[in-house]
């Protein structure tokens, strides 16, 4: 067997066995697919140690990430594993395959100011009454009041919306439900595009199944894309923090910095990101480091001597 035909054997064990979430079967499917092309389509049984690092060292001279080539390593031993125990090689060619040391970077924060600055142009946008503009609004007060990743935003369906209690249910990575609130001035701009925006945006819609139940809806009335969320982030917060190419991650890292500012405790934190390990969500406590020893730096009269 070669690894292209493996490969679509492994990528449904993901789905169906493993339930990994589309996003991630297909990243896992790339890399390998790469494996397969670099190497030839080589049988199974051909793949070695050394073809493994020839294909990673391939990827390092291609300028690859180090956190890139940190989880093709991860996606080929979980493949060549998973291919030893059903059988496909009778020994696993990854085991010595060692991953290169990812570098711990900072994720992007705004402040809260530039997050106000952000939400209170969009709302301004939303008072004319334009439906895409009241879509706007809401998606971007909920992407920061729920700290919610982009697939979880556009997945939400109306009915996952609990109007009367403030929160939202979230279907997360590993289809793992939560159950997670949001505040004020998320609620106002949620019901303002519900009353106004969705029904104009649905009126839209070509095919009704579309639309059928999508909290969120594009331009021609289906269910919004990741892709748009993704420019709208861009376009409104990139000015805020001086970068390009900021996408809705971006407003989860900042809403989670800002709740440790505020005091919240680390493992509120951890279950409402929906993260399954606590050591992913530490990664906001360097960020409030990080921002204290800089402004001690700058205001503390003796911090220089």
């Amino acid at each position: 067997m070669r690894v292209s035909e493996a490969l679509a054997d492994y990528a449904r064990h993901l789905a169906d066995v493993r339930r990994l979430s589309p996003a991630t079967v297909r990243a896992y499917r790339s890399d390998l697919t790469d494996l397969a092309v670099v190497l030839g389509d080589p049988t199974m049984q051909d793949v070695g140690l050394e073809e493994l690092r020839e294909w990673l060292w391939t990827a390092t001279q291609r300028g690859h990430a180090r956190s890139t080539l940190a989880r093709r390593t991860a996606a080929v031993r979980g493949f060549f594993a998973w291919a030893c125990e059903t059988g496909k090689v009778a020994v696993d060619p990854s085991i010595r395959l060692v991953a290169p040391k990812k570098g711990r970077t900072l994720p992007t924060v705004a402040t809260a100011d530039g997050v106000v600055e952000m939400l209170e142009t969009a709302a301004a946008a939303a008072a004319s009454g334009d439906p895409a503009a009241l879509r706007d609004d809401a998606i971007l007060e909920l992407l920061y009041a729920s700290a919610l990743r982009v697939s979880e935003l556009c997945g939400l369906a109306v009915d996952d919306v609990d109007r009367v209690h403030r929160t939202v249910r979230v279907l997360g990575k590993g289809s793992k439900e939560r159950v997670v609130p949001y505040g004020g001035p998320a609620e106002r701009a949620l019901d303002a595009y519900l009353v106004r925006g969705r029904p104009a945006l649905a009126a839209r819609a070509v095919d009704s199944s579309a639309r059928a139940g999508a909290l969120f809806l594009g331009a021609r009335g289906g269910r919004i894309g990741s892709r748009a969320v993704y420019a709208l982030v861009s376009r409104r917060l990139g000015p805020i923090v001086g970068r390009d190419g900021v996408g809705p991650h971006a407003l989860r890292h900042s809403a989670a910095t800002h709740l440790l500012d505020g005091g919240a405790d680390l493992r509120t934190v951890q279950e409402m990101l929906g993260h399954a390990s606590l050591g992913t969500t530490q990664i906001y406590t360097h960020v409030s480091s990080e921002r204290l020893l800089s402004a001690y730096r700058l205001a503390h009269p003796r911090a220089q001597r």
